[in-house]
């Protein structure tokens, strides 16, 4: 049982810390992850608390952000150092586990690689950094309706059109891609022409 009180004290928690339309976003992502879970037979729980906190590093200043992972050894790369909010993620996993005792790997991943994701995600990583992209709050994203409706049909595909889109949107505003983002993508654009491929075989075969 305590599990879900954990997740109670964590929500408490998150509306201290976060400002309201953070907050308001973190439940939205928090509810999406548990519907999408129920979708593909993941932890619900494991769901909610990973998206109850991916963002709980998201309000702190960047001199913060900066000065834990300088104190605890978490590596930072170029990008990242001109750009410090996007440390949000290495910060929030580490807060996970130091001040919320989340100890589960697969949790903490799904918070440390919500915004880049990254190649060969597990199942609730997947579920996180989709729930991120299509929470009900979300306004302006290309695609989004349709993302949405594919995040609950296969949430490959739906993962695929997001990295996409963000990989356009960047290039368009001019900003830093993470290394990352760009692997993840590729992975993924190789993985469904398999699986698109393998699809079709099926349907001849």
């Amino acid at each position: 049982m305590h599990k879900s009180s954990n997740l109670r004290k964590i929500r408490k928690s998150m509306e201290k810390t976060l400002d309201p339309k953070r907050f308001e976003h973190t439940l939205g992502v928090a509810y999406t992850a548990a519907a999408l879970a129920m979708c593909y037979g993941e932890d619900i729980v494991k769901a909610e608390t990973a998206g109850m906190l991916h963002d709980c590093a998201k309000c702190m200043s960047n001199e913060k952000k900066l000065s834990i992972c300088e104190k605890h050894n978490i590596s930072i790369n170029d990008i990242e150092y001109k750009n410090p909010f996007l440390l949000h993620a290495k910060v929030g996993s580490y807060i996970a586990m130091k001040k919320y005792n989340v100890h589960d790997r697969d949790t903490i991943n799904a918070i440390l690689n919500h915004t880049t994701g990254r190649p060969n995600m597990s199942l609730l990583e997947k579920i996180i950094f989709v729930a991120d992209y299509i929470e009900p709050g979300r306004k302006q994203a290309p695609n989004l309706s349709e993302i949405r409706r594919q995040a609950f049909l296969d949430l490959d595909e739906a993962l695929f059109r997001i990295l996409g889109d963000t990989l356009v949107y960047l290039d368009s505003v001019k900003g830093d891609v993470d290394p990352m983002t760009q692997k993840t993508y590729d992975f993924y654009k190789e993985y469904m022409e398999n699986k698109r491929r393998e699809a079709a075989h099926g349907q001849h075969g």
